[in-house]
């Protein structure tokens, strides 16, 4: 009898000890619970409320619930009295082994967040990268897709992209089109300046603010070189540059100005 009393006394403390820790645990799991959904919450008001990227918030969102709710399981087992130092180091290996295998598919996510968060460029803006030019079709977490000049599509990886350097046509709203005309040596200067510029000036897409200018910029072989320089809408980049060829030619030939070309000498030598 006395041995059946000490096994249920000693059942009795084991079950309220086991008991006290799983309340806790319940407990511990409620409250955090609760915890990860309000942070969970305010993450997705800062990101809404800094114009993230839908795709970038779904995935940080589930990204940060997983991570939490995983940090708050070790907690309740600690809470019942598991050992969770291997446990930590069997999920720290695992996450290093996966990390390893996905090394260029986690640096192209990088870097994909990177680019939503603090934004070099938008869908529809022309951009200059890895050595592509393109107007912005789609940003996703792995990729950015251009469509170049002749419509074809470029896909870059983001890691590489937000590495590299990045020149945006289009941000600034503006463009300045440079132009380089040659005319012949003969020419009056001041003359050819002035059938120059009256070419842009009479052109409906050229903006007068920052106003255009053309001025003498080399002394070639054989011609004397103008810069000319327009500006105008960042969307009007391509119509102004064929423009303003077509009708400089015009208007030179109109004023007498010739363009040099290259001339061939040829030497009969008599027999």
């Amino acid at each position: 009898m006395e041995l059946e009393k000490i096994d249920f006394e000693a059942w009795m403390a084991l079950a309220v000890d086991y008991g006290l820790k799983l309340i806790g645990a319940i407990v511990i799991w409620i409250i955090g619970s609760w915890v990860i959904s309000k942070l969970l919450k305010g993450i997705k008001t800062i990101m809404s409320k800094g114009n993230y990227d839908e795709s970038l918030q779904g995935f940080l969102s589930n990204l940060a619930g997983w991570g939490l709710k995983i940090v708050l399981i070790i907690v309740v087992l600690g809470t019942l009295g598991v050992e969770t130092t291997s446990f930590a180091a069997i999920i720290a290996a695992a996450g290093l082994a996966v990390g390893l295998a996905l090394q260029g598919s986690l640096s192209n996510f990088a870097g994909g967040v990177l680019i939503m968060i603090f934004k070099p460029f938008k869908v529809g803006d022309v951009i200059e990268a890895q050595g592509e030019i393109g107007g912005v079709k789609e940003i996703t977490i792995f990729t950015t897709k251009l469509t170049g000049l002749s419509n074809k599509e470029i896909i870059i990886p983001n890691g590489s992209l937000s590495n590299g350097n990045i020149v945006n046509y289009t941000v600034a709203g503006t463009r300045r089109v440079d132009l380089t005309f040659g005319v012949d040596y003969a020419s009056d200067i001041k003359k050819t300046k002035e059938v120059l510029m009256n070419v842009l000036k009479a052109h409906p897409l050229v903006i007068e603010e920052p106003a255009p200018t053309v001025n003498v910029s080399e002394l070639a072989d054989s011609s004397v070189n103008f810069a000319v320089r327009p500006w105008c809408a960042s969307g009007d980049y391509w119509t102004v540059y064929f423009d303003v060829t077509e009708n400089v030619k015009e208007a030179l030939d109109a004023a007498g100005i010739e363009i040099p070309y290259p001339h061939q000498v040829e030497i009969h030598k008599e027999s």
